[in-house]
């Protein structure tokens, strides 16, 4: 006697996309709240490095195993000495307001007024100053050739002001534990811890590690060679001393996981590959 198979109904299309869409959205809300986030740049503080209308992925885990090293890029909520480089729009309605919500719920709204993205330069412990003969910055005796990412520095001939970014030149700042001393690329126009302050750790929303938008844009936010061998802070640990310590790009391997997730939940009919039937045969 041979058992007929029951084939399981198939949802109509008409059904299914609404569940499909709504899981989407559940899980972009949770990539965005607790995995990976989408920036948009608003100012041209960080330029050439980023661009005004570029999108960045920002890791938002990494610095749950680690903490910020220099010369990577972040993202972070300025402090109430912090003066917000884009100011947001005034209303424009309801569809409009409810666009940005939604934007920001999923990751892809603009940034909020006290959301800045710099390149950290100091970490707890480093002595930075500007500038030696050559007119360069250094951190603990050391200077850093900035010439990779650093395009249109400020004037040397201008005095030094701590209430204002507009030169090169400041005297020796000692980044206080907890904190971190952060520069704007373009260091003309950036407005960061020259004159606004140190940034606490604990105001790191993550790193910025690739710019996904535009298309043409696409490249990774690596680390400069001048941060490789500059000497550890005299208060802190170093690496070597260190070797429990978490290796720079292990937070980031989190990136694999959003790609994963949206297989492991698609519906049958969204799957790459077919699974097989298997016939039950006596």
């Amino acid at each position: 006697m041979q058992m007929v198979q029951r084939r399981r109904r198939q949802m109509p299309l008409w059904q299914e996309l609404p569940l499909l869409l709504v899981v989407a959205f559940c899980l972009a809300v949770l990539i965005r709240s607790f995995l990976l986030q989408a920036f948009f740049i608003p100012s041209g503080s960080m330029e050439d490095t980023l661009l005004i209308g570029d999108r960045v992925l920002v890791n938002k885990v990494v610095y749950d195993v680690r903490d910020p090293v220099r010369g990577e890029v972040v993202v972070f909520r300025g402090t109430n000495d912090w003066v917000p480089e884009y100011i947001e729009e005034p209303d424009v309605g309801f569809v409009a307001k409810l666009g940005r919500t939604v934007g920001d719920l999923i990751g892809i709204g603009r940034p909020g007024e006290k959301d800045f993205i710099k390149r950290v330069i100091g970490v707890p412990g480093d002595r930075i100053r500007c500038c030696d003969e050559q007119g360069r910055l250094t951190v603990n005796g050391q200077p850093l050739d900035e010439s990779a990412y650093v395009l249109e520095d400020s004037p040397l001939d201008v005095p030094p002001n701590p209430n204002e970014c507009r030169s090169r030149q400041f005297g020796e700042i000692v980044v206080e534990p907890g904190n971190l001393f952060v520069m704007g690329d373009h260091r003309l126009v950036s407005q960061d811890s020259r004159c606004q302050g140190q940034v606490p750790i604990d105001n790191v929303i993550g790193r910025a590690f690739v710019i996904v938008w535009p298309q043409d844009r696409w490249d990774g936010l690596s680390v400069p060679d001048t941060f490789d061998d500059l000497p550890a802070a005299a208060d802190t640990p170093s690496a070597v001393d260190n070797p429990d310590a978490a290796p720079e790009t292990s937070g980031d391997l989190v990136v694999v996981l959003p790609v994963l997730l949206p297989l492991l939940f698609a519906s049958p009919s969204a799957r790459p590959f077919p699974a097989r039937r298997r016939r039950l045969r006596t």
